[in-house]
């Protein structure tokens, strides 16, 4: 279950479908990995090939990403089986 979000355009567009603080293009990519997220119990379960899930390091040691498109990611952590912190950010 996702528990938090970091970014409030995302936590918008999961809960009303708000494109107004999201990349319009990206929408059905971050519907799907939201609603994997949503029924996730580990990390591992966001582990789709096209996704590109990758442990992150350094000062986000603990957090894990997917891939939206190009420089764009899904950035999140887990607590036990719950999500929290879901970002959604350009990396570059």
């Amino acid at each position: 279950m996702i528990r938090s979000f970091r970014h409030k355009g995302l936590e918008a567009f999961y809960r009303t479908g708000s494109k107004a603080g999201i990349q319009p293009h990206h929408a059905s990519r971050l519907r799907a990995q939201l609603s994997a997220l949503d029924v996730a119990a580990c990390p591992e379960e966001m582990g789709l090939p096209a996704w590109r899930l990758h442990p992150l390091t350094g000062e986000l040691s603990g957090f894990w990403a997917v891939t939206v498109n190009a420089n764009w990611r899904v950035m999140f952590r887990f607590d036990g089986e719950d999500a929290e912190l879901v970002d959604y950010l350009d990396y570059h």
